[in-house]
Parts: structure tokens; C-alpha cells; sequence
């Protein structure tokens, strides 16, 4: 198996990073996206996490820090390429970045219904909080 390339996505990616989440994330979001992505990219060039192997897209994280808190969301591996360690050097990566900016916690956002999801964070040592409820409210349609 060729090496795992960790980098950060460029504007020129975000079509292809679209793409693949509609294949490899669990659900969707407000966010999802060409202008939802291209603001955070904008914004934060370095959030956006990519490993490719082979030239081809098998997994993604978004680890945001706003100078406070660091926060996970869509961390996705391709379903083929699942229990290969792709997701593990993902976190890896973010939560070096996160140091690297002075975080001292990460969260993740993770869906009740996905259980796979779930797993994969546990077995990197995230546990769910269970006394914060996350409270939620549509900006624009």
C-alpha cells in the first residue's frame, strides 16, 4: 500500500471535496456547500485536512480553532478505505494543529444515529460529553 499524503485543501479542491463527501460523510449540512467551503478555506487556509493516497481523495477533517475553542467536523473516510488508519492520521494532524495554535481541547461533532462515527472516535480516545446539549439555530434559509 503507497503512503498516506496529509495537506491542507486549496480552493481549486473544494468541487472534488463536495463530491466526496456526498459519498463518504454521514449526512449533510447547511454548510455543504461550494460558498460554505470556500469561506472557510478563505478564512482559515489550513482547517480544511486532506489525505490522499495515490493521488485520490480517501479522507478529510475540519479542525477549526477560533483562537478559543478547537472544534472537528467531517472527519470522512471512504467507505473502501475504511480501518486502514486514514482516520487516526486525520486526528493526528488536526489535533497537532491544534496544539501548534495554543488549543488545549478538541470536540467533535458527531451524529446520535452514526455508530460507525462513533466508534471510530472512541477508538481514538474522544468520548461523548453528556452534559452539554449543542442548541442550534438557521441563520439563513
Amino acid at each position: 500500500m503507497t503512503e498516506l499524503h496529509l495537506r491542507a485543501a486549496a480552493p481549486g479542491d473544494l468541487d472534488a471535496v463536495l463530491a466526496f463527501w456526498k459519498t463518504a460523510a454521514e449526512g449533510t449540512s447547511i454548510s455543504d456547500d461550494r460558498d460554505g467551503v470556500e469561506r472557510l478555506v478563505a478564512r482559515d487556509p489550513e482547517a480544511l485536512i486532506l489525505a490522499e493516497r495515490d493521488g485520490e481523495l480517501v479522507g478529510t477533517v475540519i479542525a477549526g480553532f477560533d483562537g478559543w475553542r478547537c472544534h472537528l467536523y467531517r472527519l470522512a473516510v471512504h467507505p473502501e478505505r475504511r480501518r486502514q488508519g486514514i482516520g487516526s492520521a486525520l486526528l493526528t494532524a488536526a489535533e497537532e494543529r491544534f496544539v501548534r495554535l495554543g488549543g488545549r481541547r478538541a470536540d467533535a461533532m458527531v451524529l446520535v444515529r452514526n455508530e460507525t462515527g462513533q466508534h471510530a472516535w472512541r477508538a481514538t480516545g474522544y468520548a461523548p460529553e453528556e452534559k452539554w446539549r449543542r442548541w442550534v439555530k438557521h441563520l439563513t434559509d
